[in-house]
């Protein structure tokens, strides 16, 4: 089955307003107003190590427009994450999935200050039953450096298991993650521990 969905009838449709929420987190497609929280997330170094390196404002504001763009041309993309409690933006996370990806994604980054929160895992749990009920995916997959133990603690938590290792498309060719993933009829045993 082709992961991507039929535009003409997409669940995604960006002309919809999509918004998952969770009990402490709005989830919903970028706006422009993310934009200032999402240059700090990619100026900081530590919190870009896995996610390409960080960048300047320029290069940041470029990025940032792939969520929205991804919306429009696929009827899915990464969430903006939204801080109920304060309405601050957190980060990003959901389905992503551009061309030569290793699979149908589920992905994460948040901002150094929601660090700690249990934000990836309430965010990734709605995201992921969203690809699996709205977007039709058969599977799940989580692109993991070696050395970032703190998804892979995240992975694990959601009943992802390593299922592979995959070099990134171009032009991260170089970058080999493991990918952790499971399949839909693994998440629904999974996702019974979180009901």
């Amino acid at each position: 089955m082709d992961p991507m969905p039929n535009l003409a009838h997409a669940p995604g449709d960006p002309r919809v307003a999509i918004v998952l929420e969770t009990e402490r987190l709005v989830l919903r497609v970028p706006r422009v107003e993310d934009f200032e929280r999402y240059a700090e997330l990619l100026a900081d170094e530590e919190a870009c190590r896995f996610i390409g390196g960080h960048m300047p404002r320029s290069a940041a504001w470029r990025r940032f427009l792939q969520m929205p763009g991804a919306w429009a041309v696929q009827g899915f993309a990464m969430f903006s994450v939204i801080e109920k409690s304060s309405g601050l933006w957190v980060g990003q996370l959901g389905p992503w999935q551009p061309d030569g990806w290793p699979g149908t994604e589920v992905g994460w980054a948040l901002h150094r200050d929601a660090w700690g929160k249990g934000y990836a895992y309430e965010g990734a749990v709605a995201a992921i039953d969203w690809a699996f009920d709205t977007l039709g995916w058969t599977e799940v997959i989580h692109c993991i450096d070696a050395d970032n133990a703190a998804s892979q603690a995240l992975a694990r938590r959601l009943g992802s298991r390593v299922l592979r290792q995959s070099a990134m498309p171009a032009p991260y060719e170089h970058v080999v993650v493991d990918v952790w993933g499971q399949a839909r009829d693994e998440w629904r045993v999974n996702r019974e521990r979180f009901a």
